[in-house]
């Protein structure tokens, strides 16, 4: 197997059939940094091509699964299709952008090989997304998954959280913005199982050995009539107005004052305020605050 810069793929120690995908980026939480959704898919295709691999379980190194995109550092820059700062912004390269990314995190989905998410910590962010494209999940019973940035600054793009919740949870999940429990997903029917942190890599293997001995073409077959029913359900057409709004939510009043109070005052402040509950500036607040924070830093 090929070797990665931000992540590795192994077979299975005592079962050559699983594969054993894992990010390395445990420094920063596994957070999706330059190339890491490149190599995601280039891995997948990897496992895709190998006949000995029947299934993929997908984890993070270190304290957690994926803290999403790395915007400690992308946030900063002026130079990104999906942080604009010329106006008009151009909606077409944003969503080129942001589209290319949602289609490499699918490759789990699109792989004919059945994948499972295991996860510990936090899958977070653009890492609920990864979590949520494989097909299976299984959580710590401590570990947290959600989308913070529906609060402001983002909407998940592979529009994944109503297909596996359904609409009412969905909406509580996506209105609030809040992480919900491996308890939580398993008793809401997001997560498969969710057990103790010490029991969660001996239950990946016994779910994912169980289905290593079924042949890869009822694997496929199987995964593509389940995929078939979502494709129905207008999985893509989901998709295309997520990635959409993802870019307009980055771009909008609201969306420009939390990057511009996040260089002002840090983007770890920027991220209290918005998981704090309080009200984010909207419309007409929005554009006075930029106004004075641009005014401040000379712009």
């Amino acid at each position: 197997m090929p070797d990665f810069k931000t992540m590795t793929l192994t077979p299975d120690a005592r079962n050559p059939r699983i594969a054993r995908l894992m990010f390395n980026r445990p420094e920063r939480m596994n957070a999706i940094g330059d190339g890491m959704l490149e190599e995601l898919r280039q891995a997948v295709e990897t496992c895709e091509r190998d006949p000995q691999v029947h299934v993929i379980i997908v984890e993070g190194a270190g304290k957690g699964f994926c803290g999403g995109y790395d915007l400690n550092s992308a946030g900063q820059r002026t130079d990104h299709p999906c942080l604009q700062e010329g106006h008009p912004w151009d909606p077409m390269d944003d969503y080129a952008t942001m589209k290319s990314y949602t289609n490499d995190i699918m490759s789990l989905w699109r792989c004919s090989k059945p994948t499972i998410a295991k996860v510990h910590g936090h899958a977070v962010g653009g890492g609920s997304d990864i979590a949520l494209c494989c097909d299976m999940l299984l959580m710590a019973e401590d570990a947290y998954i959600g989308y913070m940035p529906t609060r402001v600054w983002g909407c998940p793009t592979t529009a994944m959280w109503t297909y596996r919740l359904g609409p009412a949870r969905a909406k509580q999940v996506m209105f609030t913005g809040n992480k919900i429990d491996g308890k939580t997903a398993a008793a809401w029917g997001l997560a498969n199982e969710a057990v103790a942190a010490a029991e969660l890599d001996d239950a990946a293997f016994r779910l994912a050995e169980r289905i290593s001995g079924v042949p890869r073409s009822h694997l496929a077959m199987h995964k593509m009539v389940v995929n078939q029913v979502m494709l129905t359900m207008g999985l893509e057409q989901s998709q295309m107005m997520a990635t959409v709004f993802d870019g307009i939510t980055r771009h909008n009043p609201e969306g420009l004052w939390f990057r511009r109070y996040a260089e002002a005052s840090g983007f770890k402040a920027a991220v209290e305020w918005r998981d704090s509950g309080r009200p984010i500036p909207e419309g007409n607040e929005a554009r006075e605050l930029i106004a004075e924070m641009n005014r401040a830093r000379g712009a």
